[in-house]
């Protein structure tokens, strides 16, 4: 049975006080609308500071919601950071450490207490990659034999695709079909910016771009990044269309609105790593009705914190199970709410054996503020490229190497012969956390504690990796 008014004004009440509540009191809980990008860094937004690249639409978002700096996935990689988005909990809590695997029908989804709740909820757009992989004829089997395509149970509409056109047509047939006397919930899922990159139109002067200070510039590296940019610009303009119709509708007012990124971008030490441009992606929140326009945070906040968010806005109780913590607090008071740690978990990827990414690797990091520990379980593995091992770019670095020709700081970064089993960085001082500081003796106490810390958050959540702390001989 869906929450009545007193709940909905109880929530504003808990968020603003009683004042604001008695002056926004909703007919309803708020309409729900969830837009997940694919592969997408946070940096790479205007608002989000990035002066080359234009996303008037998804700043317009920023600009009449709140903006949060310091989000980040538990995973740099769609099934397992999708898995702990859908359900509040972390990927180990989940058992979605593999790349396909189908989310358990145990597992409750936040969609459905959204629908017990009194949501009329749907999914669409790209594929949400937690029903299992039918790429493959004997996956396909085993999950039809053992029911384990759970999601068209899970909510009232389902469709997935890839292509911009359709999604706007799944989104609009969505909106016209839920019922008027009922909140919706609605997750819209875009490709963009994921590899392959085909937005020629939309993409930047490779020559006027900024990079990353801990990618070499060559003219390869400069010509696929605005590639990527160029899927951003794209991606806002279909963002534009959903916000359009939204307003057409006369939805606006009372519509929740999330832009996220799902993890980070297929470029240089992003996806598929557990450094910044791997889990740090764009979180966005508008709702004119409980959020100040303009506001930013900083504080420390994960993809499990979305599904208590969206719970508590709709005046829901949030299981006990779900370990996020709600994000409504920071709508009052932007510095308010969020984690002092953040863990995220680095599993296997890829639909099956090794085409061109780095499949076995395998690692976990912990970090606040001001310090990050990376764990790297299997650190005899080099790094290697996720979606981009074929690559022009990686190819020309790939032969600059050979030939001595790359500079020894990327040299270093990119083509090592192995990794360090732990890493730490001083996340203040070396943002691009390229000097890593484990096994120094000013930062000893620091990478004990941090290890102490991940340890017990491996413990109790039953990792299956070997523990970072080794046993006294």
């Amino acid at each position: 049975m869906i929450k009545k008014v007193v709940l909905a004004s109880l929530l504003v009440t808990v968020i603003f006080g009683p004042s604001y509540a008695q002056k926004k009191k909703a007919p309803q809980p708020p309409n729900i609308v969830l837009i997940v990008s694919d592969d997408h860094s946070a940096p790479f937004l205007s608002s989000y500071g990035y002066p080359q690249i234009k996303t008037p639409n998804i700043d317009r978002l920023a600009r009449e919601g709140i903006r949060f700096t310091r989000a980040y996935t538990t995973a740099p990689q769609c099934v397992l950071s999708r898995a702990a988005i859908m359900t509040g909990r972390n990927t180990l809590d989940v058992q979605m450490t593999r790349f396909s695997a189908p989310l358990d029908a145990s597992v409750t989804s936040y969609p459905e207490l959204l629908r017990k709740g009194g949501y009329h909820t749907g999914i669409l757009g790209r594929n949400f990659h937690l029903d299992g992989n039918r790429r493959v004829p004997e996956t396909v089997t085993v999950l039809e034999k053992y029911g384990l395509e759970t999601f068209k149970n899970r909510v009232d509409y389902l469709n997935v695709t890839g292509n911009r056109d359709s999604i706007f047509q799944q989104y609009t047939e969505f909106l016209d079909k839920a019922p008027k006397n009922k909140p919706f919930f609605v997750q819209v899922g875009y490709s963009d910016p994921h590899r392959i990159f085909n937005a020629k139109n939309f993409e930047p002067d490779p020559q006027t771009l900024t990079l990353p200070a801990h990618w070499p510039d060559t003219k390869g590296v400069r010509a696929d990044f605005a590639s990527y940019l160029g899927e951003i610009q794209r991606l806002d303009s279909d963002v534009g269309r959903v916000l359009e119709d939204l307003k057409k509708r006369g939805l606006e007012e009372n519509t929740l609105i999330v832009f996220i990124g799902d993890n980070g971008g297929a470029l240089l030490r992003g996806k598929g790593t557990l450094y910044d441009l791997g889990i740090h992606v764009p979180l966005i929140i508008r709702h004119p009705g409980l959020i100040k326009g303009g506001a930013v945070s900083n504080a420390l906040v994960s993809g499990i914190d979305i599904a208590p968010t969206f719970l508590s806005v709709a005046g829901l109780p949030v299981p006990k199970d779900i370990t996020g913590k709600s994000l409504t607090p920071a709508f009052a008071d932007p510095q308010q709410g969020g984690h002092e740690y953040i863990f995220a978990v680095r599993g296997a990827h890829g639909q099956g054996l090794p085409t061109n990414s780095s499949n076995f690797d395998l690692g976990r990091t912990i970090f606040n503020k001001k310090y990050k520990l990376i764990y790297n379980a299997i650190w005899q593995i080099p790094y290697h490229p996720v979606d981009f091992a074929g690559q022009p770019f990686w190819l020309e670095l790939k032969q600059q190497h050979a030939e001595g020709k790359l500079d020894e700081k990327y040299d270093k970064l990119l083509f090592a012969d192995r990794r360090k089993m732990f890493e730490i960085y001083d996340l203040e001082a070396d943002p691009d956390e390229t000097n890593n500081l484990s096994g120094k003796a000013e930062v000893a106490t620091v990478e004990h504690d941090l290890k102490a810390r991940l340890q017990e958050w491996m413990i109790v959540n039953r990792d299956y990796l070997p523990l970072p702390i080794a046993p006294e001989n």
